[in-house]
Parts: structure tokens; C-alpha cells; sequence
């Protein structure tokens, strides 16, 4: 019986685990926390979007960062086949709007006691608070892990979940990239995915707090659109998040690693649904019900009470100017504020706000088939900790479910003698 090592306990570490003492292995997982799981406790805001339910094509779609990487991956293990074990082991699911997945409870906290359960049946050992910091590497193979205490692990192989560097709080510190650099894995530079973004807010108290929904956000370079998005996105003390925004980030942090002192800006069209012409024949509407009112009362049926003020402000009108007193070109600059209301981007919020860490241990070192190292063979990455990374919507814990599945496999048929 081959002798596996999985380190951390996430997704892709209880994946990992689950495959390899499927496949025969006596594995022991070394996880740094005092509980397992700790990222997907709060995942989908504490309800865990396990993963979604479109097609493989879909997901590799969803997952701009290196996603077709994934194809072997996802072809093992389908999110099929994750809902299936979930279910036969008494945790039932549910799809909701946009193809996400969540357990029928709304807990996940049910969906990691469902995989600790697993590993409790299959009788893998589960350590806590051992914090992984060296690989013993001998003869080209690795011959142990080390821990915070000095204490060694030895098995025939050894599997890396550690995850990437967002949310600390739960285990994931990069110490994956250490490890994988001490077996001589490049290390792509981590970047803030899926990431709140700061800016300079016209009316900072006013704005906090204020979702926004049916928004198209638009990433602007000067004149270049970057990227688009439409659906929800709220704003903060510091600037702005939400579902649109998040998706957006990635693309503002790589931005920023080419050019760290260039300026980009958020577009918000307020009325997508509405072309210019048809807002301004709405504005002309409601301004004829509110001709007597100032402006600020008669943008009421228009926009949320909050946000008027900001909007009046950047279509440089006065918000006490009454509305009968507004000329048709001041109308147009108001539709023309409303269609593209502009906020300037000062940067992401830090790496440890991040939902999802871009970057990580280079793939052009990892085979797609095994998920083994092409450099140390008995070594495995799966999960964050790799490369890879994609959208809200299910999409990241899948990639690390199939890769976590596809690594545990093949580490369980490590064989030193068949090198």
C-alpha cells in the first residue's frame, strides 16, 4: 500500500485525499488550522457555492486564468461527480440562479463536515496544527515533510494543497509557494483575483453601503474598454465590490503589473436597458411630473436617494436648480453623467482581501495529466496554490475539486521502484 502525504486541507486537499485512499493509498493530511476547511466555511458568503452547473466547455471558459490547463482535470472529475459524492453521502444540493451550486441547507459548514466524514470512512489520518515549512528532497524525490515543530512525515508521495495567499485567516499564507520554490518550482508573482477595488468616491458617506443592481461596469484605460460586466455591485467605505467588480479585478491587477503607474478608471452605466435616446425621453417625462421641484426631487423616481447628489455633481449641475429651468443641453450632459457615471481607480484592495490568488506555482513544471511535478515525481500540486484561477460562481473550487481528484489518483500509483 502506497504511503501518501496530502498538505492542507481545503478543497483540493480533501479531493486529494479522497481519490489517492480511494485508489488504495494509506494517507495522512497535515493541515496548518485547527480545523479543516477554513476557506470553505465562507465561501458564498458561509453557504459554499460548491461549484456550477454548466458544461466542462463552460467552466474552462469561467477560468481566464490558464483554464484550459483543466481540460484532463475536469474530463476525471466532473462537477457531476462532485454532486454525486456529496449526495451519496447525505448532503443533498441545489442550483440557483446563474448555474451555482449550494448544499440544499445553505451551510457549509455541512459541506465540510460531509468531507470530513469521508475521510473518516476511508480512514485517512486528519493531523491538525501541523504547519508544513520544508521538503526533505533526496536522490531527486522527496523524503519528508518537516513541520513547524521539526517533526518529519515520511511517505512515498507527497501532494501540495495549500491554496494560494488571500484570507490568511484561514491557512492560506503562501506557504505553498515556498515549498514548491524549495523543490525548484518557479513561483508566478501571486496577484489579488477577484479583489475589491479602491477609487475616489464623489460623496464617500452618502454612496456607503448602496447597492446597485442591472449595472453595466465598464474597466477603461483612456479611451480602451478593457472589460465589461453587467449585474450587481455595491459600494464600500473604501471604494467599490460586489459580483461585477470582483470579476472585473483580474483584469485591473494584471493591468497594474504592466503598468504600475497607469490610470484606469470605473465606468458605471446607471440605465443599461435604455439607450440615450430613450433615457432622455424618460428625463423628459419625468421632468414634465416634477417641472416645479429642483433637480434633486426630480431625479427621484430616476435613481436611488443616495446616489443623486454624486450624479447631479458629475454633470456639473446644481442640485437646487429647479427642473422646468433645465436647458436641453444640460439634460443631454445629465443622460450622458447617467449612461457612463466615472469613478477613477487608486488600486486593489491587499492580496489578503482577495477571494482567489492569481499566480502560483508555474504550470509549464506541472503535468496536466497527473498533476505530478515534471521535476521532483513524486511531488503533486492541486488547488489554488497552482497557477490557475477564474470567476465568481463555483468556478475555483471545482478547479480545485478535478485537480485535488486528478493528483490523489495518480500520487496513490507513485511507485520509487518503476523510475
Amino acid at each position: 500500500m502506497a504511503e501518501v502525504i496530502v498538505i492542507g486541507c481545503g478543497a483540493a486537499g480533501f479531493l486529494a485525499a479522497i481519490s489517492a485512499a480511494r485508489a488504495g493509498a494509506e494517507v495522512t493530511v497535515l493541515e496548518r488550522m485547527g480545523q479543516p476547511g477554513r476557506k470553505l466555511m465562507i465561501t458564498g458568503k458561509g453557504r459554499c457555492n460548491i461549484t456550477n452547473s454548466c458544461s466542462m466547455d463552460e467552466m474552462i471558459a469561467h477560468i481566464p486564468g490558464n483554464g484550459k490547463f483543466l481540460y484532463g482535470a475536469f474530463s476525471q472529475f466532473t462537477n457531476a461527480d462532485l454532486i454525486r459524492l456529496l449526495e451519496e453521502h447525505g448532503l443533498p444540493t441545489k442550483v440557483e440562479r446563474g448555474g451555482r451550486v449550494f448544499p440544499q441547507s445553505d451551510r457549509a459548514p455541512d459541506v465540510v463536515h460531509t468531507f470530513e466524514s469521508i475521510l473518516d470512512e476511508l480512514h485517512c489520518r486528519l493531523l491538525l496544527h501541523r504547519r508544513i515549512l520544508h521538503l526533505e528532497i533526496t536522490q531527486g524525490l522527496v523524503t519528508a515533510a518537516v513541520d513547524a515543530d521539526g517533526n518529519r512525515y515520511r511517505a512515498d508521495a507527497f501532494i501540495i494543497t495549500t491554496g494560494g495567499a488571500s484570507y490568511p485567516r484561514t491557512g492560506s499564507t503562501g506557504d505553498g509557494y515556498e515549498l514548491a520554490r524549495s523543490a525548484g518550482h518557479t513561483v508566478v508573482a501571486p496577484l489579488p483575483a477577484l479583489v475589491p477595488l479602491a477609487c475616489e468616491l464623489p460623496d464617500p458617506q452618502e454612496l456607503q453601503g448602496l447597492s446597485l443592481r442591472n449595472v453595466r461596469v465598464s474597466l477603461l484605460a483612456g479611451n480602451r474598454t478593457l472589460g465589461s460586466e453587467f449585474g450587481e455591485m455595491l459600494f464600500t467605505h473604501f471604494g467599490v465590490s460586489g459580483p461585477v467588480i470582483l470579476t472585473l479585478s483580474r483584469t485591473a491587477s494584471l493591468y497594474w503589473k504592466k503598468h504600475p503607474d497607469g490610470l484606469l478608471d470605473l465606468a458605471i452605466d446607471l440605465k443599461p436597458a435604455l439607450t440615450r435616446e430613450q433615457l432622455d425621453t424618460r428625463l423628459q417625462r419625468d421632468f414634465a411630473k416634477y417641472s416645479r421641484k429642483q433637480l434633486k426631487a426630480g431625479l427621484h423616481d430616476l435613481l436611488p436617494q443616495s446616489l443623486i447628489p454624486s450624479v447631479i455633481d458629475a454633470a456639473c449641475l446644481s442640485p437646487v436648480q429647479e427642473v422646468n429651468q433645465i436647458t436641453r443641453k444640460e439634460r443631454l450632459r445629465l443622460v450622458g453623467t447617467l449612461k457612463e457615471f466615472t469613478l477613477p481607480l487608486t488600486g486593489t484592495r491587499p492580496l489578503s482581501e482577495a477571494i482567489v490568488t492569481a499566480g502560483g506555482v508555474s504550470l509549464k513544471e506541472i503535468s496536466p495529466s497527473t498533476f505530478a511535478s515534471k521535476k521532483v515525481p513524486n511531488l503533486f500540486f492541486a488547488g489554488e496554490v497552482i497557477d490557475v484561477d477564474g470567476f465568481t460562481g463555483g468556478y475555483n473550487l471545482q478547479a480545485a475539486f478535478s485537480s485535488g481528484f486528478v493528483a490523489g489518483r495518480n500520487a496513490a500509483a507513485f511507485r520509487k521502484e518503476e523510475l
